[in-house]
């Protein structure tokens, strides 16, 4: 096992940290005690202090041990970014549940499944998403259904109690309830499901604890106590805006700045006039700041670091960003099954562009051979990355044989196809899944759309393989062009050619007006090649 990467840690940044027995509602607990009257959450200029979430938490806890819930029973949360989702969130573990990440977007098939499957019998929703719950909830276990409206009122009726009035039921403290931190299961954070049943990764509160003094250690040089401004817009249901907005903001006593969805010109204003120092993005938030043609006039500069996760940076977008903004781009790696960060590029030391940087703390990995997953691969050799820590989940809900197939000895096997540099840096180069083989050539997507980026009219790129009668597959790349640049699918196929070698070059150009996005702002390339496929 080769840790040659803590080599790049300086002294005063552990390569090892003990994780306490502590869980989230501890750790919420001791954050108010340090940081009770400053500001916790910011939402359209209301800001609630840490003492004011704290009595929000343990009346939500309240009410739900009043009304019969006990230890483990699963909540739902069907939100955008607002304080309500906060206060569910913990809430619910307060209450000894386990929360259930639910993305708003869902249609009815797909959120029957996870209420479903979950045995979920409380869901807090947003109130304009009643109708794609009602035509499913008699095939779920739901029985409690909580509303939000952003607006400030509530409705209630017969089937639904308003989050206000739910809160207002409050008489009393929660009853404590005691944690294993290393068993007790805190979150089932769903996976996205590109490959048959959608998986609900079991979190435990040590995981999520665990992860987020990881990444606080990894960061904290640029990472103050109490004095940080987060820019929440990466959805909370998400695993990585779970851990480095939400939980991160939590564990350092910082404000969370939370908007509900990514509209460019929100985020600019929001920027401006609140200051965040920290923001977490995902590379088509920075695609789209990068084109703005005002966007330095925003006071962007306030931002110390842009963490960057969820779909790979490429280098281009990651260059013009910093030219025009002066802000840092760490671009790291993750996963839901690990809470989810595993790796990012450091602050402290060489910043590699184009990888994924080196291990945080506490956190093991190496690069296997593909065929089997046993045999440690050299620098420079490519294969899959499997991961051990103690971030890494405890298995998939009810799902023993795909937990048996991903966690092997410890290890969490990725899918993801890496090398290692000799300085321990990790570079991806693709998923398993998304490898083109055409005429018998390994393609790897990313290495085609790092040249299309490059490209000065393309503003996104995604790379497909598609049937190809005789060379099993071929190269599809679809592309957005930025605003007022034209080109030709001949002109891209005459610019790859000068760029990368023959066989990776695309045989066919699909220019569009935008890309298929999931909430969080990933491009889905399993949809691109499902359309492909079909046209």
């Amino acid at each position: 096992m080769n840790n040659v990467w803590h080599k790049h840690y300086p002294e005063h940044i552990q390569t090892e940290i003990e994780i306490p027995d502590l869980s989230l509602p501890d750790m919420l607990q001791k954050t108010i005690a340090a940081h009770g009257e400053k500001p916790a959450l910011s939402f359209y200029g209301r800001e609630i202090p840490y003492k004011e979430l704290g009595q929000r938490v343990a009346a939500f806890a309240s009410v739900l041990q009043d009304e019969g819930f006990e230890k483990s029973d699963r909540v739902a949360l069907m939100l955008p970014n607002c304080p309500q989702y906060v206060i569910s969130y913990y809430g619910t573990l307060t209450a000894g549940g386990v929360v259930t990440q639910v993305n708003p977007m869902l249609v009815g098939g797909e959120l029957e499944y996870i209420l479903a499957d979950s045995g979920a019998e409380t869901i807090v929703i947003y109130e304009p998403l009643l109708p794609v719950l009602n035509q499913i909830i008699d095939n779920t276990r739901v029985k409690r259904v909580i509303t939000v409206n952003l607006e400030g009122r509530d409705t209630e009726d017969s089937m639904t109690t308003g989050f206000t009035q739910f809160l207002q039921k409050a008489v009393k403290t929660p009853e404590p309830v005691a944690f294993d931190p290393a068993e007790d299961v805190a979150v089932l954070q769903y996976t996205g499901g590109t490959t048959g049943r959608s998986k609900g990764a079991m979190l435990t509160h040590r995981n999520v604890v665990a992860n987020v003094m990881q990444t606080y250690e990894y960061f904290k040089e640029t990472l103050e106590h109490g004095n940080e401004r987060i820019l929440t817009v990466i959805p909370l249901f998400h695993v990585f805006g779970m851990t480095a907005c939400m939980n991160t903001a939590i564990y350092t006593g910082s404000l969370s700045i939370l908007l509900p969805r990514f509209e460019l010109e929100e985020v600019l204003e929001t920027i401006k006039e609140m200051q965040p120092t920290f923001f977490p993005g995902v590379p088509t938030m920075y695609v789209a700041i990068t084109s703005h043609p005002n966007a330095n006039e925003y006071g962007i500069d306030s931002i110390r670091t842009c963490n960057s996760g969820s779909a790979p940076m490429p280098r281009e977008l990651m260059r013009s960003f910093e030219e025009k903004t002066g802000a840092k781009i760490l671009e790291g790696y993750g996963l839901s099954e690990s809470s989810p960060v595993t790796h990012c590029n450091p602050s402290f030391a060489e910043r590699k562009p184009g990888s994924i940087g080196i291990g945080v703390p506490s956190t093991e990995y190496k690069i296997v051979d593909l065929a089997e997953g046993v045999q440690e691969l050299p620098p420079g050799e490519t294969g899959e990355l499997i991961i051990r820590g103690p971030q890494i989940m405890k298995g998939y809900w009810n799902m023993p044989e795909e937990t048996a197939q991903t966690l092997r000895d410890g290890w969490l096997y990725t899918g993801d196809i890496v090398y290692m540099d000799e300085d321990g840096y990790a570079y991806i180069i693709d998923r398993k899944k998304d490898l083109i083989i055409a005429s018998g050539y390994n393609i790897y997507p990313r290495d085609v759309e790092e040249v299309l980026y490059a490209h000065s009219a393309v503003q996104e790129a995604v790379v497909v393989g598609v049937p190809d009668e005789y060379r099993g597959e071929t190269v599809k790349a679809v592309l957005v062009l930025k605003e007022g640049q034209a080109a030709t699918a001949e002109d891209v196929i005459v610019y790859c050619r000068e760029h990368i070698a023959a066989f990776k070059v695309p045989t066919q150009v699909e220019f569009r007006d935008e890309l298929p996005k999931t909430n969080v702002g990933k491009i889905l390339r399993r949809k691109i090649r499902e359309e492909s496929v079909k046209s």
